[in-house]
């Protein structure tokens, strides 16, 4: 049995005030979910849009969900207006598919652009050149109902965490840069996500504000 109120009181207090939790709650039970919703939590993520579909309508109307997988550009309508946050536009292709269905349904959608600095070549988004490319360019200023809050990136799946807090170190330093950068006139560019249950103290360490647990909350997933 696990205990899910214990497991977030420890967590929580591993943080700095600074510092958000997003509850990775992909592959566990709704009951999971609603224990720790009665412990306070009210950010949910999923990375699976028909597993998002199922649980949202049996928990509570006030939890803010967060997409955090690979999304689909066919899958994209199903999830406008039913999340609080898209972690994971991973191309400029799916940025703008975001941005045309949040007009079509009239809602404003908030997104984090996710950074690939990991060593595997498996994961997804864009590369330093391509993020960088596309602030220089200045592709958000096309956007008409999407609001860029941030970046998200993982590090390489690796114990050697001189090398993951390399790839974060790498994350915080292009956010920094686009922040900072007075001629982007940006508002609200103001999440880092970096983070999960093996690395999140490093990412914290290297600037993160916002990190996503699973397991040390809930234990292993049910698949």
């Amino acid at each position: 049995m696990v205990d899910v109120k214990g497991n977030i009181s420890k967590i929580m207090a591993t943080f700095p005030q600074n510092v958000e939790q997003l509850a990775v709650t992909k592959f566990h039970p709704v009951e999971v979910l609603r224990e720790a919703y009665d412990c306070g939590l009210r950010r949910f993520g999923e990375n699976r849009v028909q597993e998002l579909l199922f649980k949202q309508p049996q928990l509570p109307s006030d939890i803010k969900w967060h997409f955090i997988g690979h999304l689909q550009s066919n899958k994209v309508r199903q999830i406008i207006g039913r999340v609080e946050m898209i972690e994971s536009v991973d191309t400029v292709r799916l940025l703008n598919i975001i941005d045309r269905e949040s007009l079509r349904a009239g809602v404003v959608t908030k997104v984090l652009l996710q950074l690939h600095v990991a060593r595997e070549e498996t994961k997804f988004g864009f590369s330093v050149e391509e993020l960088m490319d596309f602030f220089e360019n200045r592709g958000f200023e096309s956007l008409k109902a999407t609001h860029i809050c941030g970046l998200m990136g993982m590090a390489s799946n690796t114990d050697d965490m001189e090398r993951v807090a390399s790839d974060f170190r790498e994350i915080s330093h292009c956010y920094n840069l686009i922040r900072n950068d007075g001629r982007l006139s940006l508002r609200g560019f103001d999440i880092l996500s970096m983070g999960m249950t093996n690395d999140y103290k490093v990412a914290i360490d290297e600037g993160s504000n916002h990190v996503r647990i699973g397991t040390a909350l809930f234990g292993e997933r049910e698949y």
